[in-house]
């Protein structure tokens, strides 16, 4: 009896030095499942991050390609898809430099778009489809009945550059309704200022297209753009008479965007136009220009004015010179009056670039040869 109790007293002792190690033991993977959790559920960049993310890519350049290639960033929604690969083929036919497509889209138009390159000429291309989601702009824009297109989330990609997933020192950005003439390496090589994050082409540059702005009535300053009956915006300081600019076309400096923080500046300038309508579509063409307007006054280098010739697609008539748009760079019909659409001008330009969508979605209006 009493060898049985010491034996039994003996084992005693292991059977708590294994439930112990138990707990230990179970202790430390609770603690390492916690911090792998984590480490993967930390946001990389900014918790805008996951409003964009890549849904599809068919092509990637290296780390070590990365700076050898001209990035191009441009949109591409349902509505203007063939638009989208018109400007792409007009880029690639008059370069020989290696140029990567960012092609950013809705998530219902990302089988669309990979379809129309892949079924098309284009099929050889650069390129990475990136899917935005509108939801990142919550609270920073009301909706507007006088030009709804141009509340459309992609026009607000252009904000968001630094959370897109690319890893370029610099960038170019452009609109879909834009047809390339020159070399886009001749664009992407342009000397920025010290300072400054961004390149744009000034309203007041070229002697030709002031006759064009005033026949059609567009406006060239702050003043048509920002409500100066606001003290907010007489707070700001800035001459009503300056000249604006169109962020259509631009060359960005992806670290000096970030080391400026030009995306939350540009979101602040959202949201206070959400809360005291500063500016609006139907003074301003649009609520996308006045906050770059504001926020890159006096900081941006000035591009060459034959790199983005403007305001073909404000009137259904007006037109410029043959000889002045032949020499032109870039052409942006920028306006109501698109050259997929009719009327519109200059019409031949465009439509030399066009590639036929290949589902037959996209289609070009065009007045009945017969009548």
């Amino acid at each position: 009896m009493n060898s049985r109790n010491e034996t039994d007293q003996n084992n005693h002792p292991l059977a708590v030095n294994r439930v112990l190690l138990g707990l230990l033991v179970l202790m430390v993977c609770v603690l390492l499942h916690s911090t792998l959790l984590r480490a993967s559920t930390r946001p990389t960049i900014s918790d805008h991050r996951k409003h964009l993310s890549g849904a599809a890519q068919v092509s990637s350049v290296g780390a070590s390609e990365v700076d050898n290639v001209v990035p191009v960033i441009i949109c591409s929604s349902e509505e203007h898809m063939g638009a989208t690969m018109a400007t792409i083929n007009s880029i690639i036919s008059n370069t020989d430099a290696s140029v990567f497509f960012y092609i950013v889209t809705l998530r219902d138009a990302v089988k669309l778009t990979r379809r129309y390159i892949l079924k098309s000429k284009l099929k050889g291309i650069q390129y990475k489809i990136l899917e935005f989601n509108p939801m990142v702009l919550k609270g920073k824009v009301k909706p507007d009945s006088s030009r709804p297109d141009l509340l459309h989330p992609l026009n607000f990609v252009r904000f968001y550059l630094p959370l897109l997933d690319i890893s370029h020192k610099r960038v170019i950005y452009l609109d879909d309704d834009v047809i390339v003439q020159s070399d886009i390496k001749d664009l992407f090589n342009i000397k920025l200022k010290p300072g400054h994050a961004a390149a744009f082409a000034t309203d007041c540059d070229l002697p030709s297209t002031h006759e064009m702005v005033r026949s059609i009535g567009m406006q060239t300053t702050y003043m048509g753009f920002l409500d100066y009956r606001k003290q907010e915006v007489r707070d700001l300081g800035i001459n009503p008479r300056d000249c604006s600019f169109n962020p259509g076309v631009f060359v960005a400096d992806m670290k000096e965007w970030k080391k400026q923080k030009i995306t939350k500046q540009l979101e602040k300038w959202m949201e206070e136009n959400f809360r005291q309508n500063i500016y609006s579509s139907a003074m301003a063409g649009g609520v996308a220009t006045p906050p770059m307007l504001i926020v890159f006054h006096d900081k941006y280098t000035t591009l060459d004015p034959l790199w983005h010739v403007r305001h073909l697609g404000w009137s259904p008539d007006a037109r410029y010179s043959d000889n002045f748009i032949q020499g032109a760079h870039l052409l942006h019909w920028n306006g109501p009056f698109k050259p997929w659409n009719y009327p519109a001008v200059h019409l031949d330009l465009w439509e030399k670039w066009f590639i036929p969508d290949p589902s037959g979605r996209f289609t070009l209006a065009r007045p009945d040869s017969d009548s």
